[in-house]
């Protein structure tokens, strides 16, 4: 399976790039600010937090303003894979119908999507790192595996969920609760560590894989700090044994996905 998944990735590599691409200009063609709302829309939200967390409540952390973005940023990108696999096939029907393609590529084809978004996103990071005067290290280079493991993370779940959005018509709407709970125990606009009481926040960190990725984005980039190694070790092997079993899954029912949709 594991053979034929590689070499499904590699002949369908192309068909990936230019969905992603073509869901990119079509998000910007009548829009006259373009791309300039994937920055817009996390930084309105920062704005927002930031306000209650320092004006209402009057809590913050070092870097505020940036802690906040990059959580609203890695989140985007989680929640927006992931929900939206839920209803791939169904969305994709006038493709999948017609022509044989392996399921998961159209995971793959949405997270180029996002990622993009993301990345794109996060060049107004680097901005506020500046004007902030945040300074730099060595381990700030660690955010290349957190990044690596936020997709592989976002990867797994999005395989499960896509098959079952198949055949479970509500499905969307308890990934959408879930997501919602997900999110406020994620530390967005909060600093779990200081925040949580312990061992709460080290049991909150190792379970759930989006606020140990947000925790360490921040460590790396703003702090100076390294992130859990193990965690985030024990979160790539989980990570990778779900993606077998959700494109194994898919393998499996793929063909009765047109019959249902």
């Amino acid at each position: 399976m594991i053979r034929r998944a590689i070499s499904d990735v590699r002949r369908y590599w192309g068909y990936a790039v230019y969905s992603a691409k073509s869901d990119l200009k079509s998000e910007v063609a009548n829009s006259h600010l373009n791309w300039l709302w994937w920055i817009l829309d996390p930084l309105l939200f920062m704005l927002v937090y930031s306000f209650i967390s320092i004006i209402v409540f009057g809590k913050s952390e070092q870097y505020f303003p940036i802690f906040v973005f990059i959580g609203l940023n890695s989140w985007n990108m989680f929640e927006k894979t992931v929900k939206g696999s839920v209803k791939l096939v169904s969305a994709n029907r006038s493709i999948v119908s017609k022509v044989y393609l392996p399921k998961f590529i159209l995971i793959i084809s949405k997270m180029m999507v996002n990622g993009f978004k993301m990345l794109v996103a996060f060049s107004l990071v680097v901005i506020m790192m500046i004007m902030y005067r945040v300074p730099i290290t060595i381990k700030i280079l660690y955010v290349i595996p957190v990044f690596m493991i936020l997709l592989l993370v976002s990867f797994a779940f999005s395989t499960i969920l896509l098959h079952f959005g198949v055949f479970v018509e509500d499905l969307a709407n308890v990934v959408t609760v879930l997501l919602k709970l997900v999110f406020y125990l994620s530390g967005i606009f909060y600093n779990i560590v200081k925040r949580v009481p312990a061992p709460y926040n080290n049991y909150l960190l190792k379970m759930n894989p989006m606020a140990l990725i947000m925790n360490d984005l921040r460590n790396t980039m703003l702090y100076g700090a390294d992130p859990h190694f193990k965690a985030l070790a024990l979160w790539a092997v989980l990570g990778i044994i779900i993606s077998l079993v959700g494109m194994k899954i898919i393998y499996k029912y793929e063909n009765s996905y047109v019959k249902v949709i």
